[in-house]
């Protein structure tokens, strides 16, 4: 098990490195296979004096300094996808972890997006308020890869199948997750 940037992934697939990956789908590439294992919204986690404030919508996102991961990371592209930029504005700061943007958050530095399985984890030891957008809220879909001339193919259906119902699971208990959050 590793983790590295998903071209990376994909490269490792294609040459036979590795059997399967979970990324951000779609992925496209005809040579694999792909399954959608659940979805996430991002949250936005800004400092905590902010808490109870107004969540901004995606537009007023734009002119606040954003921070983000560094390039190569397929989630500052989703980010900078909801804020409708295509490229990020001057004032945008880059990070290589989520750990790194949500403490540079807490030093009052800006703000950012992380994904929704990320925030217990990564907003544990920072003073922010995390909180939900309104509908439609960002998302992605997270999926399994792999080569569709896998000898494994049968038994990666399966494991997709067995997180499938985990991920579930989990999408219940997160429920209970306020819509902001210190």
């Amino acid at each position: 098990v590793r983790e590295t940037l998903t071209p990376k992934l994909i490269e490792e697939l294609a040459d036979g490195r590795l059997d399967t990956a979970i990324v951000a789908l779609p992925v496209s590439e005809p040579s694999l296979v792909e399954v959608a294992l659940f979805s996430e919204h991002f949250l936005l986690v800004r400092p905590g004096e902010d808490e109870g404030k107004p969540v901004p919508s995606s537009k007023m996102l734009r002119t606040m300094r954003l921070l983000l991961l560094e390039e190569g990371h397929c989630f500052r592209d989703q980010a900078l996808s909801f804020c409708n930029m295509q490229s990020p504005p001057r004032e945008v700061l880059d990070a290589s972890s989520l750990s790194t943007l949500v403490q540079m958050v807490g030093a009052g530095i800006g703000v950012t997006l992380i994904p929704e399985m990320a925030v217990t984890v990564e907003t544990r030891s920072a003073t922010v308020s995390v909180a939900r957008f309104r509908n439609p809220q960002p998302s992605r879909t997270i999926g399994m890869v792999w080569r569709k001339t896998s000898p494994l193919a049968g038994q990666l259906q399966q494991i997709s199948e067995v997180v499938c119902l985990a991920a579930d699971a989990l999408r219940e208990q997160r429920k209970a997750i306020p819509p902001s959050r210190k």
